[in-house]
């Protein structure tokens, strides 16, 4: 008998997301698409040494991006005055 891992979605995981999301604001361009991708490919790792299948994990990966990118914007947009 076997059974597929499912994590709690990443992108669910709103203290991570915010955290990756303003930390990337601080950042230059550059660096914040080279600190987005490291920090997808951290979670690639974890979730590959717990035994997710890759397919779970490209799913799980698009989706964390999507919400990093989304909470980007709504920091943004949120902020004090509409000021970046």
């Amino acid at each position: 008998m076997t059974a597929d891992v499912l994590p709690f979605p990443l992108a669910r995981r709103a203290d991570l997301i915010q955290r990756q999301a303003e930390y990337a604001l601080c950042l230059k361009p550059e660096k914040a698409e080279r600190h987005i991708a490291r920090q997808l490919l951290c979670q690639a790792d974890a979730l590959t040494r717990r035994g997710v299948p890759d397919h779970i994990i490209q799913r799980e990966l698009k989706s964390m991006e999507a919400a990093i990118r989304a909470a980007m914007w709504h920091v943004v947009f949120d902020a004090p005055g509409g000021a970046v």
